[in-house]
C-alpha cells in the first residue's frame, strides 16, 4: 500500500511538473532560469555556426577618443559634419551612410544668429553691413549646408522611440510613416511606441530616409533580437538597418506583407532594396552575429583629415557611431559584454544582404506545448514502468531528437525555442531517479543556490551542512566591511578601448575577489571598478576584523605582480585605495520585487566607503577605524589622524595597518613610534617639536603623510587654531 502511494505521489509530482512546463511553453507563466537556459542554448549554437572572416561590404565610422581630441567634444558643429559627409562620398566613394546618432539641436556655432541680430538692430541702417551678412549667410548657416549635404546623398538618419510606459515625450520630427498598419493585417507585429526623440525637421525633410535604432534586450540583458518594424500613431516605421540598406540600393519604396508558411501559420515580412526579410510574429529578427571582428572601425578624425585608406571605405555601407567613453552605446551580446551598439546594425545589414537573419515561426508555441506534453508523458511511463536505467536511455534518445530538430530548424533560418522540452526531459529523469533523496537534500541545494554567488564554493558547501543555521532574512550584526577602488579610474579607462578595458577589469576583479574569498569574505557587489565585501555574515567569524585587514594588506601586496602582468600587455598601472570599518550593520536580502541582493547597510557601511575615498588624501593604501583596531589583536597600526567625515559630527580616529605584529621590522616600529610622538606634539600645538620630528621622518623615508602635517603646521603658524580646537580635521567632501 505504501509502495503504491509512493508511486502515485511520484507520478502526480511528475505530471504536475510536465503541466507546469507546458504552461511555461504556452506563455502562461514566466520562469527566468528557463529563459536563461534558452538563451544559453541559442548562444552556444550561434557561436558554433557563426561565419568567420572580414566583411568588405560594411564599415563603421568611429567617433572615437582620438576624434574627440582632434575635433573637440561631441556634438560637433554641422560644418564638421558636412565636411565629413563630403569626405565620405566625394573622396572615399561610400555606398551609403547610416547615422546611429540624433541631430536634435540647431547649430549656432557659426555666429550667424548674432550677425542677423546686429543687422536688425544697431546696423539696421547700414546697407553695406546687411548685404555682407546676406552674402555670408549661405556659408555660415551650417545647418542649411548640412541639410543640403544630406539631400544629395544616400543617407539614413537615426532616431529612437520611447516604449509605452516610459514616457510620451516627443522631440524633433519623425520621418513620414514607412508602411500603413493595414499592410500586416490581420497581424499586428511590434510594440506600439509612446514617444520619440528625432532629428531637427529641416534635416529630416532633407534626408532620403531615417530609421529607429532602439534595441530590446532579453531578460539577461543581452541583445539577440531587434525589431525591424515598430508601430506608432497607427502606422509603421522601420529600423535604421532597414532604412540604410534600402537607400544603399536606391531608396525605392519599401514593401511588406504577410505570408502563410508550412506547416501552418502566418508571418510578417518586409522587403528592402529588393531583399525579402521574414520576421517573427512580433516584427523582430535575430541578429546574425559574425565571429571575430568582421567590420573595420575607421576613426572619424582620419576621414576628416583624408588620412584613412580609401580601400577601408570605398563602396561600403558606412554606419556612424561612437566607441569613446561617455558616448559609446555599449551592449551585451552573445559574443561580448561590451559590444558597440552601432556594430549590431552592421551585423543586421550583412544578415539581410546574405539572407541569414533568423526568425521565430508562428507555430512555435503550439509545437513547444505539444512536445512538452508528449515527451513528458512518454518519459513518465518509461520511468515508472522500467526504472532509471531504461529511463536514462529514453531520456538520451529524446534529447538527441530535440537537438536534431533544433539543428534542422536552424538550417532553415528558424529559431525554435526548445529549452522547455529539453528541461522537461532532463527534469523528469533527475526527479524520478533522485526521488528518494530529494526531500533530504532540498535544503542543501537551496543554501548553495542562495549564497553561492556571494561566498566561496567551499563556504557554501560548509553552510549547506547546517542550512537551518543560516538565513537571508534581515538581521543586525557586528560586522566588518571593506571597500576598494582603483584610483583615477576615469583617466585609466580613457586609455583603453572598451573590449580591452573589460579584460583589465576582469583580470583585476578576479585577482582581488580570490583574495577576499581566501579570507572567507562575502562579496557584496562590484560597482564598476570598486569592490564591496563584508565578514561575519552569513557565516559567523569571530575574527572578522582581522580577516578584513588581512585581505586589505593582501590586496595591496598583490598589486606589484599584477602590474607586471599589465605592463607586459601595455596596460596602465593599477593603484587602489582600501577602507575597512567594523561596527553594527544590517544584513540580509534587500531590494525590490524586481531585484533582490544579499547586502549590508548602515552608518558603519557608509563610513567604510568614506575611508576608502580619503586614502589618497594621506598617500596611504589602507585606512581603518578604531573599532577595527580594537577588534584585531593580530596587526599593528599607525594612527593617521582624527577626522570628521562629511555628514558626521562625531570625530573618527583613522589608522593605517602596518602588518602583523609578530613579523613587524624594527625600522617600521621605530618610524611608527616617532610619528605617534610627532602627532602628539601636533595635537598639543607644540609646532616646533612636531615639525622637527616630521623632518627627521621625511629624511629617513619621505611620505605624503608627513608632508600633510608639515603643511598643516605651516598653516597654523600663520593662522593659529581657535582656543577650542580639538585637533580634528574636517572633511567637507565624501
Amino acid at each position: 500500500m505504501k509502495r503504491h502511494a509512493s508511486g502515485l505521489l511520484q507520478a502526480s509530482a511528475s505530471a504536475l511538473f510536465v503541466l507546469f512546463m507546458a504552461a511555461y511553453a504556452a506563455g502562461m507563466v514566466r520562469v527566468a532560469p528557463i529563459d536563461r537556459v534558452e538563451a544559453w542554448l541559442y548562444d552556444a549554437w550561434l557561436k558554433a555556426t557563426a561565419p568567420q572572416g572580414v566583411d568588405d561590404r560594411i564599415a563603421i565610422l568611429d567617433i572615437d577618443e582620438a576624434s574627440l581630441k582632434s575635433v573637440g567634444r561631441w556634438p560637433w558643429n554641422r560644418d564638421v559634419m558636412t565636411h565629413l559627409l563630403d569626405q565620405l562620398f566625394d573622396r572615399y566613394g561610400v555606398a551609403a551612410v547610416g547615422f546611429d546618432v540624433v541631430f536634435a539641436e540647431p547649430d549656432a556655432s557659426s555666429g550667424l544668429d548674432q550677425l542677423n541680430l546686429l543687422a536688425r538692430g544697431p546696423f539696421a541702417r547700414d546697407p553695406a553691413f546687411r548685404r555682407q551678412v546676406e552674402t555670408l549667410a549661405p556659408q555660415l548657416d551650417y545647418d542649411a549646408r548640412f541639410a543640403t549635404a544630406l539631400a544629395e546623398r544616400p543617407v539614413s538618419l537615426g532616431y529612437y522611440f520611447l516604449p509605452q510606459g516610459f514616457g510620451d515625450a516627443r522631440s524633433g520630427a519623425l520621418p513620414p510613416p514607412t508602411l500603413p498598419a493595414a499592410v500586416f493585417a490581420p497581424l499586428a507585429p511590434g510594440k506600439p511606441a509612446g514617444g520619440y526623440g528625432a532629428n531637427l525637421e529641416r534635416f529630416q525633410r532633407a534626408a532620403p530616409a531615417a530609421g529607429f535604432f532602439n534595441m530590446e534586450a532579453d531578460v539577461d540583458g543581452a541583445a539577440r533580437r531587434m525589431h525591424l518594424v515598430t508601430p506608432f500613431a497607427g502606422d509603421y516605421y522601420v529600423s535604421l538597418s532597414v532604412s540604410t540598406l534600402n537607400v544603399a540600393f536606391g531608396g525605392e519604396p519599401l514593401r511588406a506583407g504577410v505570408e502563410t508558411i508550412v506547416p501552418g501559420g502566418s508571418r510578417p515580412w518586409i522587403e528592402a532594396g529588393g531583399l525579402k526579410v521574414p520576421l517573427s510574429p512580433d516584427g523582430s529578427v535575430y541578429v546574425p552575429y559574425r565571429a571575430g571582428a568582421p567590420y573595420p572601425y575607421v576613426s572619424a578624425a582620419e576621414v576628416l583629415a583624408g588620412r584613412a585608406p580609401v580601400a577601408a571605405l570605398e563602396n561600403r555601407i558606412v554606419l556612424v557611431g561612437s566607441t569613446a567613453p561617455g558616448l559609446a552605446d555599449l551592449r551585451v551580446t552573445p559574443f561580448s559584454g561590451t559590444f558597440p551598439g552601432v556594430e549590431i546594425h552592421a551585423h543586421l545589414i550583412a544578415g539581410m544582404l546574405d539572407g541569414s537573419t533568423r526568425s521565430t515561426p508562428p507555430w512555435t508555441q503550439s509545437a513547444r506545448v505539444a512536445s512538452v506534453l508528449a515527451l513528458g508523458t512518454l518519459l513518465i511511463a518509461v520511468m515508472l514502468r522500467f526504472g532509471p536505467l531504461p529511463g536514462l536511455l529514453a531520456a538520451l534518445l529524446l534529447l538527441g531528437g530535440l537537438l536534431a530538430a533544433y539543428a534542422a530548424a536552424w538550417s532553415r533560418f528558424w529559431v525554435v525555442p526548445l529549452a522547455a522540452p529539453m528541461l522537461t526531459v532532463m527534469g523528469l529523469y533527475a526527479f524520478n531517479t533522485a526521488y528518494g533523496l530529494f526531500a533530504a537534500s532540498r535544503n542543501k541545494r537551496q543554501m548553495t543556490r542562495l549564497f553561492g554567488q556571494y561566498v566561496p564554493p567551499e563556504l557554501a558547501a560548509e553552510m549547506s551542512q547546517d542550512p537551518a543555521h543560516y538565513t537571508m532574512e534581515g538581521q543586525s550584526r557586528d560586522m566588518t566591511v571593506l571597500f576598494s577602488d582603483i584610483r583615477g579610474f576615469t583617466d585609466f579607462s580613457e586609455k583603453l578601448p572598451p573590449a580591452e578595458l573589460a579584460e583589465v577589469l576582469n583580470a583585476y576583479l578576479s585577482k582581488m575577489t580570490a583574495i577576499v574569498q581566501q579570507q572567507r569574505g562575502t562579496i557584496d557587489k562590484y560597482i564598476g571598478d570598486a569592490i564591496m565585501a563584508f565578514w561575519n555574515a552569513p557565516v559567523d567569524l569571530a575574527d572578522h576584523a582581522t580577516r578584513a585587514v588581512r585581505t586589505a594588506l593582501a590586496m595591496q601586496a598583490a598589486l606589484p605582480q599584477l602590474n607586471e602582468e599589465f605592463a607586459s600587455r601595455h596596460w596602465p598601472e593599477v593603484k587602489i585605495g582600501v577602507g575597512v570599518n567594523t561596527g553594527r550593520m544590517s544584513v540580509g536580502n534587500m531590494g525590490s520585487e524586481f531585484r533582490m541582493s544579499y547586502t549590508v547597510m548602515g552608518d558603519a557601511v557608509n563610513l567604510g566607503s568614506r575611508l576608502e575615498g580619503i586614502t589618497k588624501q594621506y598617500g596611504v593604501g589602507i585606512l581603518v577605524t578604531a573599532p577595527t583596531v580594537e577588534a584585531d589583536p593580530v596587526h599593528a597600526y599607525l594612527k593617521v589622524d582624527d577626522v570628521r567625515v562629511k555628514g558626521k559630527e562625531t570625530p573618527v580616529a583613522i589608522y593605517e595597518p602596518l602588518g602583523e605584529r609578530a613579523s613587524l621590522s624594527a625600522d617600521v616600529q621605530a618610524d611608527a613610534a616617532d610619528f605617534e610622538a610627532a602627532y602628539a606634539h601636533y595635537q598639543a600645538q607644540d609646532w616646533d617639536a612636531a615639525e622637527a620630528a616630521l623632518h627627521t621622518l621625511n629624511a629617513r623615508a619621505p611620505r605624503k603623510l608627513y608632508d600633510i602635517y608639515l603643511d598643516r603646521i605651516a598653516h597654523f603658524r600663520s593662522t593659529p587654531p581657535p582656543a577650542d580646537w580639538d585637533g580634528v580635521f574636517v572633511y567637507t567632501t565624501k
